[in-house]
């Protein structure tokens, strides 16, 4: 596999594996790349590219840049690198907007129900800072709104402000728009994951994969844990990475990939 790595493929491999290990030396660096909320004093611009390149751990950057490794690499040896790390960033930014976008329609859900239970401005920062369901809990008992919401209320208020606050790392986004790609590119070919021991044909696999975050994005499931938080995977940022990736590639398709070409 490492033999048939295609030059920016490459480099961004590098670039991935540089910046986690400096991730792990430097405190304030997730701070400053991951993507934060817009209504969060530390989002910045930049933060819409830097995310891609940060991972949380070392099963998040190995299954993601064996992806980059296994799909891109195909990608850019028929595209060429120019056209191909513009597909990249481009579904890597699709991934973000669909995310913020989310965890802003979240967050503003949550204001309006706050703002339906007449809470002081006060009352609704020390909701956001609270760290626990029983904090929230204690909080509202000392406003004196703890009739109002009952034991389950708190508690799904508590997870999707956690979600919320949460910082979206990872080239994710952009690996799932690679996988509409080679879907579209290579609809027969058989691809196969750690849990499902039968090969499925692109067509189908990418489809179903992309259901499934779609499901457990608005049910807040995850097969990989806490039901709560989706595992803490950024469940919509997989399907704006997919969206943008099928938007690009079926305009290309349709203009038959000749007057438009970047390499």
């Amino acid at each position: 596999m490492m033999n048939n790595m295609t030059p920016t493929v490459k480099q961004l491999l590098i670039i991935n594996i540089m910046v986690f290990i400096a991730a792990q030396f430097i405190p304030n660096l997730d701070s400053m790349f991951a993507l934060h909320n817009l209504q969060d004093p530390h989002f910045q611009i930049w933060q819409m590219i830097t995310h891609m390149f940060m991972h949380a751990n070392v099963l998040h950057i190995a299954f993601n840049m064996f992806a980059l490794v296994s799909f891109g690499s195909m990608l850019e040896h028929f595209w060429g690198a120019k056209k191909f790390l513009f597909f990249y960033i481009s579904c890597g930014l699709g991934a973000a907007l669909m995310q913020l976008g989310i965890n802003y329609l979240e967050i503003q859900h949550f204001l309006n129900e706050a703002s339906s239970l007449n809470l002081s401005s006060a009352t609704i920062k020390e909701i956001f800072n609270a760290s626990t369901n029983v904090d929230i809990q204690l909080i509202l008992e000392k406003s004196g709104k703890a009739n109002l919401l009952n034991l389950q209320n708190a508690t799904a208020l508590g997870n999707a402000i956690r979600t919320t606050q949460g910082t979206m790392v990872g080239a994710s986004g952009a690996i799932y728009g690679l996988l509409v790609a080679f879907a579209f590119m290579f609809p027969t070919a058989e691809l196969a994951m750690f849990f499902i021991p039968v090969p499925i044909k692109a067509k189908y696999f990418v489809p179903g994969i992309i259901a499934f975050d779609l499901i457990s994005g608005i049910y807040g499931s995850s097969i990989f844990g806490d039901n709560a938080s989706g595992g803490g995977i950024a469940h919509f940022a997989h399907i704006g990475g997919a969206i943008i990736g099928f938007i690009m590639m079926w305009y290309w398709k349709k203009t038959q990939f000749n007057n438009r070409r970047w390499n």
